[in-house]
């Protein structure tokens, strides 16, 4: 038995040895600091200077890069809340937090305060703030589009699929030509110095036929609509365009970045990448998720891991290829059956992470490279206006008339038509690549970012007088609710 004495005898002798451990650190510090000192010479005090002011500058960039996502983080949060209650998306209170904080309204207002968050060239003139903030932006859209890909559900579009893919090619090919005929009114004025008007044409297109698949999957379970049969076809409707949207922009990325030759080339090893995806890795996924269903243990986490790894090198394959990265993640995540297991723990582990704190970034991104303040003057809010009516007029009628054709009563079509006007978050990342490649002006990047936040507003609104919940309780699950008497679906 220990005696009193005993354990302070201890506790002395552990003490004494604790003080001599720190003691020698110091001494060996101070000893160290000594003979720096000397070697150096007369030249340590400016070497210190240079080192000091060095990594100051250091922990400046990490001091704006963290001010700003936590900034953008907490005040897309609030927005998010108040959005939804006005029963819109909480994506448009993230969008609109990167916006408020950029030079479009913190700038406007306290030019001080926004260089505090995101500093100007002429304070941060190697753009070490805005490079990492792209970077942690690039990583944060990587990984949603690998989580979009996950969520997609491969049965809801079999089931449709006639239908769906005439409708969703509607809806894309309406559009992309109304934004290649606007691409005739804008090239002179908004085309950057050196961009082909084919190059600005394609790619106006494109981004006029873009629906945001997340989005859309959200605002019908915020309605309850996503098991009705009109949400069961928006959603394969719009899980078909987003695909066939992708392909179109990797198209024109080769296009745009690459000589016509090579554009070929591009064309070539993206059809290759594709096959292989599909008839190569799929039945390798299948099989893997299939043996990882049957067992009742934990998912082990090397599994876990190697998605994630498989997700970043399909991202970098597709980026080597010339198209973008976003592409090769979102194509690995689409071949991952949705209900397995796997599926399930990636998407629980990466979707708070990445909608919490990467996408921010994106945002914070989007919002220091739209200035507003550049749609000024009536000519510019015409064109913006002009934007935007072509866009919806693309989107909305291109729906309309294949829904019509397929059988689906005017009311529905109209709804689907609204449905797949929503752009969101999807239409963010196109413009930001078109502003990386320098397709686009600035002041365009501004007006396409203020018609994409324009027609997501309008969705919920409009839906919800076209389609009351009452009436949606009424008609669910009834295929009366969505066809013409005695139509069925077209085969398309």
């Amino acid at each position: 038995m220990t005696t009193p004495e005993t354990r302070q005898r201890r506790f002395r002798t552990r003490l004494a040895g604790l003080v001599s451990y720190l003691g020698l650190l110091v001494a060996g510090i101070l000893g160290f600091l000594a003979i720096q000192y000397f070697g150096e010479g007369g030249s340590a005090q400016v070497q210190a200077t240079v080192a000091a002011k060095a990594n100051s500058h250091g922990l400046d960039v990490v001091f704006h890069v963290l001010a700003t996502l936590s900034a953008v983080v907490g005040l897309g949060y609030l927005l998010g809340k108040a959005f939804r209650y006005l029963g819109q998306p909480p994506v448009i209170g993230e969008v609109m937090a990167g916006i408020f904080l950029g030079p479009s309204v913190l700038g406007a207002i306290s030019p001080d305060l926004m260089h505090q968050l995101i500093p100007t060239v002429d304070v941060d003139p190697h753009g070490q703030v805005s490079s990492a903030l792209k970077m942690i932006a690039q990583l944060g859209v990587i990984l949603y589009m690998f989580v979009v890909g996950l969520e997609l559900n491969g049965n809801k579009i079999k089931n449709h699929i006639h239908s769906a893919v005439a409708i969703s090619h509607a809806s894309i090919i309406v559009p992309f030509l109304l934004g290649s005929w606007l691409a005739l009114w804008l090239h002179q004025s908004f085309a950057p110095e050196g961009i082909s008007f084919t190059s600005f044409a394609l790619f106006l297109g494109v981004a006029m036929s873009i629906t945001a698949f997340p989005v859309l999957a959200r605002i019908l379970t915020d309605r309850g609509m996503e098991s009705t049969r009109l949400g069961t076809i928006a959603l394969a409707c719009a899980a078909a365009d987003d695909a066939t949207a992708w392909c179109l922009l990797a198209l024109v990325v080769g296009i745009v970045q690459t000589q016509i030759q090579d554009a070929i080339a591009v064309t070539l090893w993206s059809i290759t990448f594709i096959a292989t995806m599909i008839f190569v890795v799929k039945p390798f996924a299948k099989r893997l998720c299939y043996q990882l269903d049957r067992g009742r243990e934990a998912l082990p986490e090397s599994s876990i891991v190697l998605a994630i790894v498989a997700a970043l090198l399909c991202a970098l394959t597709t980026e080597v290829i010339g198209i973008h990265a976003i592409f090769g993640a979102f194509l690995l995540g689409a071949i991952i059956p949705h209900d397995s297991r796997l599926a399930q723990s990636l998407n629980k582990y990466l979707r708070d992470s990445v909608t919490v704190l990467l996408l921010p970034a994106f945002f914070a991104y989007t919002g220091m490279r739209t200035q507003i303040g550049l749609v000024s003057g009536w000519e510019n809010i015409l064109i913006c206006l002009a934007i935007i009516a072509v866009a919806t007029i693309g989107k909305f009628g291109g729906t309309f008339a294949a829904a019509r054709y397929a059988g689906i009563n005017s009311r529905n079509s109209a709804a689907l038509g609204i449905l797949m006007n929503t752009r969101g978050l999807m239409e963010l990342i196109v413009l930001n690549i078109g502003l990386d490649l320098g397709v686009i002006s600035p002041t365009l990047f501004a007006m396409m970012v203020i018609m994409a936040i324009t027609t997501t507003i309008a969705t919920s609104p409009i839906l919800s007088r076209l389609i009351p919940k009452a009436q949606l309780e009424a008609e669910a699950g009834e295929s009366e609710g969505l066809h013409e008497p005695g139509q069925t679906v077209a085969a398309g």
